[in-house]
């Protein structure tokens, strides 16, 4: 099949304004309680895109890990160009897509690091397996090849035979939202479209073309 041929046709859902929650955030949490209902493999999977050294955007796939005082959490080594990139300039975006909602969320914000007893307490949550892992991996340095990951877990192993401490260089960032848009897929690719964009006054809400 050609990519020119590929089409869905969308159909699950109606967005009015006057069924948005005043609050981006609010709704944002109701949205993403649904698609945890719907058996997707990675609900919480967002794409963060962040600025490089160059001022060009850079964007991966991470995954959502809390929503805490109004900010969106992901936890990361603190080492990866992805932190980098934050540490030098903290603007970020982030994108939700949820096909079987045929829903997409896109946010926009500032991202600061977590407290360093926020990263503990969600380090020690995570399965022996995966805090193993966060010693092994240079994240985005270029290795010689898979055998440096199979000796650093050998040694990871070895160094922690019961409790697994948090590395120095692997903690948390979390965005606080300045601007959600909020997309349902709609017949005739006339899909719903609404953007909140926070001002002095609260939140002020508008409807985009698609």
């Amino acid at each position: 099949m050609r990519l020119a041929d590929v089409r869905t046709r969308y159909r699950e859902g109606v967005l009015e304004l006057d069924a948005l929650h005043p609050d981006p955030l609010q709704q944002f949490e109701a949205w993403l309680a649904e698609a945890l209902g719907t058996g997707l493999l990675e609900p919480n999977a967002m794409t963060l895109a962040t600025i490089d050294e160059h001022g060009a955007p850079s964007a991966r796939m991470v995954l959502l890990k809390g929503i805490e005082a109004g900010r969106l959490v992901w936890y990361t080594n603190l080492e990866s160009s992805k932190s980098t990139h934050l540490r030098r300039d903290p603007r970020a975006a982030l994108t939700f897509w949820w096909d079987a909602l045929e829903r997409q969320v896109r946010i926009e914000g500032v991202a600061e690091p977590m407290p360093a007893a926020a990263a503990d307490a969600y380090f020690a949550s995570r399965p022996r397996e995966s805090q193993l892992g966060a010693w092994c991996s240079p994240q985005s340095r270029v290795i010689a090849g898979r055998e440096v990951l199979s000796e650093a877990y050998a040694a990871a192993l070895e160094r922690f035979p019961d409790q697994v401490e948090r590395p120095p260089f692997w903690g948390g960032w979390a965005l606080t939202p300045h601007a959600f848009e909020f997309w349902q897929g709609r017949a005739s690719r006339l899909h719903d479209r609404f953007r909140a964009s926070r001002s002095a006054d609260g939140w002020s809400w508008v409807r985009l073309a698609p």
